[in-house]
């Protein structure tokens, strides 16, 4: 039977529209392909660049602290720490960090990511090339070991300094990573949410002060300490520095959501909050105790709150912030006094502010989580919640003190057997700038 062109018309009018459901259809059916999300990426990139700022920050504020014999020396082991690590970072260490678990979960290994050889097409669900988030990780890995020399400034020799970090950031920052940060790791999986470290209180500070804590009691303290004046040469150098640690701990936090949104501004905010409380707390310690606030103890306080809000960043609203940065300049200045009575050489107290502020901060935000965390992790606000996840956070804080501080007792004697560690009393006495590096920090003589 023949059919009228109308109807024919019809039809293949009716094939045509729902042509390109059918292609749909077939679309959604194939595995979705991120692509570059330019503004996710821009931002990402400037939070690499904010934080890669925070080791020189670091440098001038650990340069300022120490005498003028040693400020070169001393902001040395923060540079060498951008040579060293920023290039076993490349080569294994984003592979040992984030790669699939290997030795049972000790680790992870990825040989597509030995020098980042398989980064060329990849890009993350977020939409951001993985290029940019190993580098962004590279500046953790980065400024982590830098953060220990506070601890032992101004009497390590620098080859023996160079051997620690290398060793320090293979056996102890990536095992550390991998298992907070990475999909398979074991605090990640730990508990209902895992381990809440959302920008490095156990990897970062919690491991750098237990560390730092642990090679100032196996080295000893500087020759004449505490008799011996060790008073700050700059501390306008030292305000310069904590400034510049504020305004990089923007990107070490805020970067840290992989995102720019909501949960961004919301680490951002609390960041700030956080460390103009632990400032302001500090002063009013420093005034109530004393009579008067120092340019030092206020740096002091803008660390605190910055080093107890970094795990929290991303859980805790304002409320929590102010909570947070109180406690922890309360927490780090009773913790400072208490090295002064007990004698051990925390030089610039990297224990004292990173250790103890990562301690509180990565234990006391399970009280102060905000509701709407709860409410998308599923979970109640109240009871079981609360202590459950107070569990997962007490045993991460727990297994890295232990990790970190046997570990680096153990490097620390090899280093010492090795090529050296400790410097002799005649060059300790010298200075490191003379010394080690054959320089002068301010081109003068006869300086302390």
């Amino acid at each position: 039977m023949k059919i009228p062109c109308r109807v024919r018309g019809l039809a293949v009018l009716a094939a045509c529209l729902a042509l390109p459901n059918a292609i749909l259809a077939q679309t959604a059916a194939l595995p979705a392909t991120p692509v570059v999300d330019s503004g996710i990426t821009a931002w990402m990139l400037v939070s690499t660049t904010l934080v890669l700022l925070m080791v020189p920050g670091l440098a001038i504020f650990y340069g300022g602290l120490v005498r003028t014999k040693n400020v070169l020396g001393t902001m040395m082991h923060s540079f060498s720490a951008m040579a060293v690590v920023g290039v076993i970072w490349a080569v294994v260490g984003y592979a040992l960090s984030f790669g699939p678990n290997v030795l049972g979960g000790f680790i992870g290994w990825n040989k597509s990511y030995f020098m980042l050889r398989g980064l060329d097409e990849s890009i993350l669900p977020a939409g951001v090339p993985e290029y940019v988030f190993a580098m962004f990780q590279g500046k953790f890995a980065i400024i982590t070991p830098a953060l220990i020399a506070g601890a032992v400034a101004e009497r390590v020799s620098f080859k023996g300094w160079i051997a620690f970090i290398a060793l320090w950031v293979l056996f102890v920052y990536a095992p550390l990573c991998h298992w907070v940060w990475a999909s398979d790791g074991y605090f990640f999986n730990l508990g209902a949410k895992g381990a809440i470290d959302f920008a490095g209180g156990t990897v970062v500070h919690i491991s750098s002060g237990i560390s730092g804590l642990v090679l100032a009691l196996f080295l000893g303290r500087r020759w004449g300490y505490p008799k011996l004046a060790t008073s700050p040469n700059n501390l306008t150098m030292v305000l310069l520095g904590a400034g510049l640690l504020w305004v990089g701990w923007f990107g070490f936090n805020a970067g840290s959501a992989i995102a720019s949104n909501l949960d961004t501004a919301r680490a951002l905010t609390v960041t700030q909050v956080a460390a103009a409380t632990g400032a302001l707390t500090w002063m009013v310690i420093e005034g109530f105790i004393h009579g008067r606030a120092t340019s030092l103890g206020l740096a002091s306080g803008i660390l605190a709150g910055l080093v107890a809000i970094t795990p929290a960043a991303g859980v805790v609203g304002v409320p929590g912030a102010i909570a947070l940065g109180v406690i922890a300049a309360i927490g780090c200045y009773g913790m400072i006094s208490v090295k002064n009575k007990f004698g051990y050489d925390d030089s610039l107290d990297a224990f004292g502010v990173h250790g103890t502020g990562g301690i509180i901060g990565a234990i006391g935000l399970v009280f102060f989580i905000r509701d709407s965390w709860w409410a998308d992790a599923g979970t109640k606000i109240a009871g079981w919640g609360i202590l459950n996840q107070l569990k997962v956070q007490l045993t991460a804080v727990g297994a890295t003190i232990a990790f970190a501080a046997v570990m680096t007792l153990l490097l620390g004697y090899l280093v010492e057997k090795t090529v050296g560690f400790r410097l002799n009393e005649i060059d300790e006495k010298s200075g490191m700038d003379h010394v080690l590096h054959g320089e002068r920090g301010y081109g003068l003589n006869n300086l302390n």
